[in-house]
Order: structure tokens, then sequence, then C-alpha cells
């Protein structure tokens, strides 16, 4: 092979090798003619597992479900110019999830920049702001000494990816021609030492705990849990600290902590009906509010916080950041919340008067009794099933309506059942591709539940489905459904510019992408197409018709009826 595809190949194995050694296992490749030395360096790589997405944008959420199971990052080839422009939806959700990824984009070498050279566009820094690091590699080298130090960057870069603040890191690659060896291509020899990081668990300070536990003891107050990367002990210490204090916990759906073995007694999941009833939340408000995670999606409890103006507000945050939208937080601690919550039920505090807990439990009780008699929307009869059939696997929400009839009807339960969604920034874009990342990675049952526009929006990632066991539910209800909520309803042109309704078939979709097809337009009929497909071995796609008329009167119905008497 002539010395500058050899040089090309050693350099990508050398990067790709080091990648490995430090913990990555996953590889997403969309194809293209720069980038052939390193997808030749991960194809050939003895612990590296590929996956080729022709689709760069169905990419970039496909490597980020790969990541969000088990957090560590996946990594990202392509080509050079606009390729890997069609990452950058899936760079935002990362950079905003703290979900690792590490992108490597083929580039020209430094002589065809800025010249007019085909497919050559700016590609250092491409991502801004949204990334952890941005490294740019020097052409392929041979000296043995830069192979070694480049290894050693790839190691730096996963630490990046992972700590302190997990997010997205950038490697450009630039690679000159001949890119394609010609003759026998060379094997991994030796594989690089691996290099494992350990990452602390920030324990927090006792005297600020003695503080806080001063502050919360004896009063009434609220444990506010959203999305977060907590841990497995994270549940047993909140319930341990919520005992302690005598106090609810309002849980996410995103929490993970609804669903599951751990003591639920005071964990609640109807909140966002409940507090909906004024005659409540005007007597009940909380002296103290102690927040873990992300904000959590339900808007009824953003009001309901928003309103707690003179309670005092603690936040619990490890990565650095703040999410305190309502800026109302006063305290922050940065530390492990599982470390801060076996702290302070260690340090004792007193517990707050019994009917504080109880009049909460009351309000939650009542929700669900009159979820049970209430004419439900189709959309909770399929949360329903969900939740119930897919005990021990991994449901995947979508946003808009999806993760709202989630929080408002998954209540909980004792099976396990992981929760996943794309909350960093909320986008439509993307979500078949990350549910189908997960199911690639878990090896256990996954479903999704996302709306008609979402599932359209990423179509293209469907290509990935092929021997995978993952179930799509779609609640097509002919469009934007969650406008119908929102003020725009009322516009003149609310069906042609925000509804948006995209009147396709999608039993086309599943055919062409080769997705077992099953339309059902009642909840009896979907538990039962549920079952079935959850027994198939492949890729499934239940379609569900919602009358988007009857739905938002029936929702609307269910909230009345929680807000009065």
């Amino acid at each position: 092979m002539s010395d500058v595809a050899s040089a090309n190949l050693r350099w990508a194995m050398a990067l790709v090798d080091g990648l490995a050694a430090a913990g990555v296992g996953h590889a997403v490749i969309s194809p293209g003619s720069r980038s052939t030395p390193l997808a030749l360096a991960c194809l050939r790589h003895p612990r590296l597992r590929t996956w080729i997405q022709v689709d760069e944008r169905s990419a970039g959420f496909f490597a980020l479900g790969l990541s969000k199971a088990d957090r560590r990052p996946a990594v990202l080839i392509c080509t050079s110019g606009s390729a890997p422009a069609n990452w950058f939806p899936a760079v935002i959700e990362a950079n905003h999830g703290l979900i690792p990824l590490i992108l490597l984009t083929a580039d020209r070498p430094p002589e065809l920049r800025d010249c007019g050279a085909n497919q050559a566009i700016d590609q250092v820094k491409l991502f801004g702001g949204q990334v952890r690091a941005s490294h740019e590699l020097p052409p392929a080298e041979t000296m043995a000494a830069a192979l070694q130090n480049l290894g050693w960057l790839a190691a730096r870069a996963v630490d990046q990816s992972r700590w302190p603040l997990p997010g997205p890191v950038h490697i450009n690659v630039p690679l000159r021609e001949p890119l394609v060896p010609s003759g026998a291509l060379p094997e991994y020899e030796v594989a690089a030492i691996p290099k494992a990081v350990s990452y602390p668990a920030m324990l927090p300070p006792s005297d600020e705990i003695a503080r806080w536990a001063t502050k919360l003891s004896g009063r009434p107050g609220l444990i506010i849990c959203g999305e977060g990367n907590y841990g497995d002990g994270f549940p047993a210490t909140l319930a341990q600290l919520a005992e302690q204090l005598a106090c609810p916990v309002l849980a996410d759906p995103l929490s993970n902590l609804r669903y599951g073995a751990h003591d639920r007694s005071r964990i609640l999941g109807r909140y966002d009906a409940f507090l909906r009833r004024t005659n409540f939340t005007e007597t009940h408000s909380p002296e103290w509010v102690l927040r873990f995670g992300a904000m959590p999606v339900s808007r009824q409890l953003h009001g309901y916080l928003a309103a707690c103006t003179a309670a005092t507000h603690f936040l619990v945050e490890a990565h650095g950041r703040w999410p305190d939208p309502l800026h109302l937080t006063t305290h922050i601690l940065r530390a492990d919340p599982a470390a801060v919550c076996s702290a302070l039920a260690a340090a004792r505090p007193l517990p707050a008067p019994a009917e504080w807990l109880e009049s909460f439990a009351a309000q939650e009780r009542r929700a669900g009794e009159l979820a049970d008699a209430a004419g439900k929307p189709i959309e909770a009869e399929v949360v329903a099933s969900l939740t119930r059939r897919l005990a021990g696997g991994c449901l995947f929400s979508g946003n808009s309506m999806a993760i709202r009839d989630l929080d408002c009807f998954a209540a909980g339960g004792e099976a396990p059942l992981r929760i996943v969604g794309n909350r960093g920034a909320s986008g439509i874009d993307g979500n078949v591709s990350t549910a189908l990342g997960l199911a690639a990675a878990l090896g256990k049952p996954v479903a999704a539940l996302l709306g008609d526009l979402a599932f359209y929006h990423d179509m293209n990632g469907l290509i990935a489905a092929r021997g995978m066991n993952i179930t799509f539910v779609v609640l097509n209800n002919g469009g934007g459904g969650i406008f119908s909520y929102l003020p725009q309803a009322g516009l003149e042109d609310f069906e042609r510019a925000w509804l948006t309704p995209t009147e396709l078939d999608f039993s086309h979709a599943a055919r062409m992408y080769g997705l077992e097809y099953q339309k059902v337009e009642s909840g009896e009929d979907f538990d039962a197409a549920l079952a079935a497909a959850l027994e198939h071995d492949g890729p499934d796609l239940i379609e569900v018709t919602v009358d988007r008329e009857v739905s938002v009167a029936r929702h609307k119905a269910y909230w009345a009826t929680v807000t009065g008497g």
C-alpha cells in the first residue's frame, strides 16, 4: 500500500484503539470516502461493535441511544463537508441531556481548505459551545511517539465526555489521499493498554448538611425529583429520607422512581392532576422544597412551585449546571444525590406534622380513583398497557403529548420499568433512532411511545430496525395534537400552520422497512396488539388512531373532574 494510505490507516487505528481502550464499545458509521480509514479502523477492531446508519441525522440519535443505555460514549463517524452538520440536533440533545458522545469527523487536509476544494468546509470547532472539548488533529503521522500520543488523546477525549459534565467531544481528523490501501490490510497487533478513569462520588460537607437538616426539620416540605442519572442506590436512600421527613416525593416519570421494588409509599405520580385543585394548592404551601435533577415535565407542578415564593428552595446538582428556570433556588449543593439523602437522613431531622403527608397521599388516591372512574382518553389506556406489559423493559417516550400522557397516567408500580426520553432540548427529531439505539445496547424489551409527527420526522432511522426487538407505538392524532391545548388552537390558520396533519399511511413505512404492522382504534385492541408485538421476535409498529376532538374533550373532562369537589 502507498505510504499515505498506510499512514492514514495506522493513524486511524491508533485513534480508534485508544478509544476502545478507554471503554468505548460502539461505533456508528455513515458511509463516505474521506472517512474510509476511520471506518476501516472501527470495522476491524476486535472489541468494537459497529453499526452502519446511512442518514447522518439518524446516526447521531442512534449513537445517542447507545450512550443513554449505559452512559458510556459511543463513537460517531462521518465524512467531510455538510455530513457532520446533520449530527447537530443530536449533539445539542447530548449537550443538554448530559449524554457522552465522541464525534469523529473526517476532513480535508490543511492545503485543501479555504481554496474552493470540493466538499471542504470549516469543520474546526464546528459544534461551537455544544461540545465539552474540540480537538483538531494533524494529518496522519507514523512515528511511534505520535501514535502513542494519539492513543492518550483518545483516552482524554473519552474522559472529557464523561466528567465532570457529561456530553459530546469532537475530534476533527484531516486525511490526505489516497484513502484506500492497496494490498492486505494490517491487523491490530498489540491493543492499547486499557485506561480506566474512576470518578468521585461528591460527598456533601457535614456542616452544610447540618444547616440543611435544621432548615428542613419539623416543617412541611416537598421533595421534587426530575430526570437525572442518579445511580442504583438513590431510590432506597431517597425513600429513607422521605420517611425521616414525613414528606411526599413528587417524582417525574423520567426520574425512574415511580416503578420498582423500592419503598414507593411516599412517591406520588398523579400530582399533575391534583395540583389543578386550587382549593388544595392554596392551602398546602410547603415551607421548603428540596429538588433533585432536571425540572419535571408537568406545567401544573411548575406553576405550583412558582407560587411557593415564601418557601426555601434547595437544589442538589453535582455537574455544575444551574437548572433553576423558576429563579427561586437559594441553596445549591454540588454533591452526589444519594450521598446527600443518606447524610440528611443520618442527621435525624424531625418529621413534618403527620397531616401534611397524609393530605397529599389522599389527593393521590382520589386522583387515581377518578382516573379509574372517568371516561378515559385512549392515551390513558395505551399508557396503562405499556407500563404493565413492558415490566422489566425500557420505554422510550417522545415529547409533546406522549411524555405528558405518561406523566399524567403512569402513576407507578412495583415491577421495574425504565423510562427514557430526549428532554435535554425536548425536540421532535431523532426519536425513532434514539429508541433503536437503546434497543441495540440494552438487550431487553424496548417500546417507544411517539406521536405521529415525531415518528414521521425520523422515519429514515427505521432502516436500523432490521433484526431489532422493538415495538413502536404511534399515537396518530392527526398532527401536532399538543397545540390543541395551547392558545394557537384559536388561530385562523391553526390546522395548516400548527396542527400540520400529514395524512400518511404508516403501513407503507412498516412494509418498506420490514416492521410488523397493526392499526387499532380502542384500548382493548391495543392491549392485544401490544401483547402480540412483545411476543414477536423483531420490530413492530402499532398505530393507534386517536380522534383528536374526543381525546381533547376526555383529557379536559378528566382534569375538570379531578379539579372539582
